[in-house]
């Protein structure tokens, strides 16, 4: 029986892709997690919104080699990520091993420029979109790639606020969080 794609569990999913990708493992209450640890949850993340928007018309085969070649691509942007601005040498060798299975081509169309994506195989296409799009973000704004600001938590984002000071995964979560101890730790002191 093929996987079958089932409600997306995680806290956060409203990433552009290559932080998306990221954020296929979190902590809650219950423990830590991984979405990309079955090919169900591999159904999962591939029928999401973000990851539809950048496949396109081309769907991505729900097997063993889009999840190994997706864990790949995550490793990879585990590495990148620890340092966005500066990536050491590893980061940069484990990304470039895979772009190197796709490439970005120009085309002329009657109604005008286009671009299309090439990759070795159809398995490869959405780790290849995912470490595509964290380059487009290292090219934009570098600096609003970031980490959750709680400690424990292991969720990452791309900063769209209007100043730039976003700390949080979501206030609602981490944000919260944070501010109740904050609170706690005055009355303690008081």
């Amino acid at each position: 029986m093929p996987p079958t794609p089932g409600t997306d569990p995680r806290p956060m999913t409203d990433e552009p892709l290559g932080i998306d990708l990221l954020n296929t493992r979190w902590i809650d209450a219950t423990g830590r997690h991984d979405l990309l640890d079955s090919l169900d949850g591999l159904a999962t993340w591939l029928a999401g919104p973000r990851v539809c928007q950048a496949l396109g018309d081309v769907p991505a085969p729900v097997d063993h080699d889009t999840l190994q070649r997706l864990l790949q691509a995550r490793a990879a942007l585990d590495q990148a990520i620890a340092n966005p601005q500066h990536p050491d040498a590893d980061a940069v060798e484990a990304l470039n091993a895979v772009l190197a299975h796709g490439r970005r081509g120009l085309l002329l169309r009657p109604d005008g420029p286009d671009t299309y994506v090439e990759v070795e195989s159809p398995s490869w296409l959405p780790a290849w979109r995912a470490a595509e799009d964290y380059l487009r973000l290292l090219a934009e704004r570098p600096e609003r790639i970031r980490s959750c600001g709680n400690p424990e938590c292991i969720l990452h984002f791309y900063d769209v606020s209007k100043n730039g000071t976003r700390r949080w995964c979501s206030m609602a979560g981490c944000g919260n969080r944070a501010k109740a101890q904050r609170h706690y730790a005055r009355q303690k002191k008081a």
